[in-house]
């Protein structure tokens, strides 16, 4: 078998929400749509952690976080005995790449320690822009080429702002990258891997993209009067929004002098920040299309998987919350997941079954003829993909877990996870003793809290067993077993 290219495209803290072909009326988003119609688009598909480095660090493994350990932002370093998808397929000959953020270790103030074996033969660092970027982030290097300077990212108070023209932004950075490494196609099959940073906050399209959306137009946030209560019964569980406010009563599109990346402001515009989020997403939208056409340009287009998805989501004003922490709304769980090549991927596909992103190691794996190494616990999709299995039942339940990921003025450590069966969703918050029962049948936007309802008692304990099974099941099993005893 000819092993294919694969183009692996990663957005950071995109909701599921955000693709016009899948039912998002405001998005503007024809390349993500051109996608989904000559693929297979995954539309309940989940990540195992509603945090950058612990859900990374899922779908690179194959392992679920309560395996790999890797459970926080932050991390001094990357364990070496943990093996990276990259690094099968540059043993396989591959030629590899990165571009953008890898963030398996801390990236504050520093380029992040590579792994020993991280796969990547050509590695284009960068983590966000800022002011305090330090030698050898590859997007500031390549801004300074072109006479920009740093200081144009230097915080603002602003929650929305316009740092640099759209072909300064960092996409412009990575599509100039992923560019030049697909015209240098050298015969050997090719594995590149773009890790954006948008849509995550700061919310800082350039102009010329915020001004294509009408914050009127955006669709409103997920709220009920009741969520005010229930996140004080949730008090002491981290969350970077620490006030809970009902978005629609708070217009201020000045975040206050306090407001940080990890302390989101109590009063803002909510509507004018989906727009700008809106507008992060249609410019990575912009790029695939630019990819898209190179590789046709250039006859790859055929021999090319194209992986589109985001590590996890962003609230968004859902509930009254920005930003993310420890929760498990479907704004912050649920992902956009597209694959898609010509020939081999059924197109024009929507598989409603669950998925997960942990599932993402084998299904390229099996996609190129590979081998799953020992540690891999995902399922491989390749089956759902070439229509050798159904796309409406593929995994009875997903998980998530938060493991003290998050590091901000007021966080506790908390610790929480979720087992979802795709109709009813429960939410154990481990150091409070309490949780969250939704029935997503009867209550999609989640607004009717069912773990202290009477009526729903045994559901409740049934769902708990149910879950502490599942967590136990993928625990890790520690180095392979090679003797009976």
């Amino acid at each position: 078998m000819t092993r294919p290219n694969i183009l692996w495209i990663c957005t950071d803290q995109q909701r599921w929400d955000t693709i016009r072909a899948l039912g998002a009326t405001a998005a503007q988003t024809p390349h993500l749509d051109r996608l989904t119609e000559e693929g297979t688009a995954f539309t309940r598909a989940y990540c195992q952690s509603p945090i950058c480095t612990p859900s990374r660090s899922s779908f690179l493994t194959g392992m679920y976080p309560a395996a790999h350990q890797v459970q926080r932002n932050g991390n001094a370093y990357f364990p070496d005995h943990l093996t990276l998808v990259p690094q099968i397929f540059r043993d396989a000959g591959y030629r590899t790449g990165l571009i953008g953020k890898l963030h398996l270790s801390a990236a504050q103030n520093r380029i992040e320690t590579r792994p020993e074996r991280d796969g990547y033969e050509e590695f284009y660092w960068s983590q966000h822009p800022g002011n305090d970027w330090p030698e050898g982030h590859d997007y500031a290097d390549w801004l300074a080429e072109r006479g920009q300077s740093a200081a144009a990212f230097d915080e603002s108070h602003d929650l929305i702002s316009h740092p640099v023209a759209a072909e300064h932004s960092q996409v412009a950075w990575a599509a100039d990258r992923a560019l030049s490494f697909i015209d240098r196609a050298d015969g050997r099959p090719w594995m590149l891997t773009i890790n954006v940073y948008d849509p995550h906050p700061p919310f800082d399209p350039p102009k010329s993209w915020y001004d294509r959306f009408d914050p009127a137009d955006m669709p409103p946030p997920v709220f009920a009067e009741s969520d005010l209560a229930h996140h004080h019964r949730l008090k002491g569980v981290d969350q970077q929004t620490q006030t809970p406010g009902d978005p629609m009563r708070l217009p201020d599109p000045g975040a206050p002098e306090a407001a940080t990346h990890d302390s989101p402001p109590e009063r803002y515009d909510v509507l004018a920040v989906r727009a700008a989020y809106y507008a992060m997403v249609a410019m990575v939208d912009d790029m695939v299309g630019q990819l898209l056409d190179r590789l046709d340009a250039s006859g790859q287009r055929q021999d090319t998987l194209i992986l589109f998805m985001s590590d996890h989501g962003e609230m968004l004003g859902d509930h009254g919350l920005l930003y993310k922490g420890c929760r498990f709304y479907e704004g912050l769980v649920h992902v956009p997941m597209i694959l898609s090549q010509p020939g081999r991927v059924q197109q024009g596909v929507k598989a409603t079954g669950l998925a997960e992103l942990v599932d993402i190691p084998a299904t390229l794996c099996d996609a190129a003829g590979l081998t799953v190494p020992a540690q891999n616990q995902g399922r491989s999709l390749w089956p759902v993909l070439t229509g050798q299995a159904p796309t409406d039942e593929i995994k009875p339940y997903v998980l998530c877990e938060y493991h003290d990921a998050l590091a901000f003025p007021g966080s506790t450590g908390s610790r929480g996870s979720m087992y979802f069966d795709g109709r009813h969703k429960l939410v154990v918050y481990h150091d409070l003793e309490t949780g969250e029962l939704f029935d997503l049948a009867a209550d999609p936007g989640e607004l009717h809290d069912l773990w202290t309802d009477e009526g729903s008692a045994g559901l409740r304990a049934e769902l708990v067993l149910k879950h502490f099974s599942a967590m136990m099941r993928v625990t890790g099993a520690g180095p392979e077993r090679v003797a009976n005893f």
